[in-house]
């Protein structure tokens, strides 16, 4: 995910064209824990200490946690970032075993050229599945998670061989997949592209996949629809009508009891500059609720619930000197994995221009905009989870700066 990125809004007239397991539980290790409604999360790597004793708190919240995890250099090999022999890591995942919750990590790995590349050579895309099987095996862990982004659509046929290949290779492990979400093209487009292709083949993930985990976050420019309806400045991380158009979509072809919802955390901060017809957004930096809250109260400013119910607020550009400062991220910036991988991942389609058909004056004073997700529109996630009657939701991110009250929202929800 990149650090920085610009987006624009245009006139619409100027768019562009019961516990389902494998066929056994996994060997040598405690049966996880029964749930009609499960609830997983990611923990970052580069928030290990404030996310392991985040999660261990909560342990009994979970019936799966993802250690977020293992990386994948050029050459197809792994890198574990987390590191997994740390203490910390260690303390949880023994603690998750004893309470029999799943212990899957997360393999996430975002080079769309690599990734092209491994996948269509049987040579390497079979040493990548053989090492992948190794370190579950050595880790005693229940499965694995694969979060392969930003995939080519003509990696297609070649990343579902990978799914079919290692499933068989993973043998009564779990095979999770964490994959992008798809929004309808005709909330996507005014006038649908005739060339559109996909990188996920959403029957070969159903069939492969013991659970297919939704990235319903990060919506932003994506839902014209949406876009058109706001009365004003309209930077979603996940609209819960967006998350619906995309669950629904993805339910046609994938079965509900293997679907999970990715729900995040976290949110944005951007520079917004309002147009003759709609705004310019460049997105400044992540942050936790935390933040949100505290900059709102030096502003003097009381954060809204906004039309995607989740947090907003706006407030001037401040002078020279005065800019508040940046938090940790949720996810590295490119130059902190490429310091690691030595690769730099492509910018993500899901942001490019957004259209908004609402007349807004000619101006050129930007201001600030922060709009996150607190426990509130996480729990108006977790409850169309329940409605659309999905498997359940997974937390991005797990690393101690959620909205404390977090944790009351998912434990109502077993």
């Amino acid at each position: 995910m990149n650090n920085i990125f610009k987006f624009v809004f245009f006139l619409a007239l100027f768019a562009p064209l019961g516990t389902y397991a494998k066929s056994a539980m996994p060997t040598n290790t405690p049966l996880p824990k029964v749930a009609s409604f499960e609830i997983s999360g990611w923990i970052p790597y580069w928030r290990m200490a404030t996310g392991t004793a985040d999660a261990l708190t909560h342990l009994n919240t979970f019936t799966e946690i993802n250690p977020f995890g293992y990386t994948v250099k050029k050459d197809g090999s792994l890198f574990d970032a987390l590191p997994v022999d740390a203490p910390q890591w260690q303390i949880l995942m023994n603690s998750a075993r004893i309470e029999k919750v799943r212990v899957i990590p997360t393999i996430m790995w975002s080079n769309t050229e690599a990734i092209d590349r491994v996948m269509k050579s049987k040579k390497l895309r079979t040493a990548h599945i053989k090492e992948i099987v190794a370190v579950v095996k050595k880790n005693n862990f229940d499965g694995i998670d694969i979060d392969y982004e930003g995939k080519k659509a003509e990696t297609r046929p070649y990343f579902s061989a990978f799914l079919k290949e290692l499933y068989a290779a993973m043998g009564k492990k779990w095979v999770m997949c964490t994959i992008e979400a798809r929004t309808p093209l005709n909330d996507r487009f005014d006038v649908i592209p005739k060339d559109v292709e996909f990188a996920n083949d959403y029957v070969v993930i159903n069939k492969y996949c013991d659970r297919v985990r939704i990235m319903a976050y990060d919506q932003q420019a994506i839902d014209l629809r949406l876009n058109a309806m706001a009365p004003g400045p309209y930077a979603p991380v996940a609209d819960p009508k967006w998350v619906e158009k995309v669950i629904t979509l993805t339910a046609k072809s994938i079965a509900k009891k293997k679907i999970v919802i990715g729900i995040p955390t976290y949110g944005y901060e951007y520079e917004v500059t309002p147009l003759i017809y709609g705004y310019r957004y460049d997105r400044l930096w992540a942050f936790n609720s935390r933040y949100g809250i505290e900059l709102a109260q030096q502003n003097g400013v009381r954060p809204e619930r906004n039309m995607a119910g989740e947090l907003s607020f706006q407030y001037p550009i401040p002078s020279p000197g005065l800019t508040p400062t940046q938090t940790p991220e949720p996810i590295p910036s490119n130059q902190e994995f490429a310091s690691v991988l030595s690769f730099v991942e492509p910018e993500s389609s899901a942001t490019t221009s957004l259209i908004k058909n609402i007349l807004f004056p000619a101006t050129t004073t930007p201001f600030r905009l922060l709009w996150w997700s607190d426990a509130q529109a996480i729990k108006d996630k977790v409850e169309l989870a329940k409605k659309l009657g999905v498997r359940g939701v997974a937390i991005f991110k797990i690393d101690g700066g959620e909205d404390p009250a977090m944790w009351d929202v998912l434990k109502a929800a077993k």
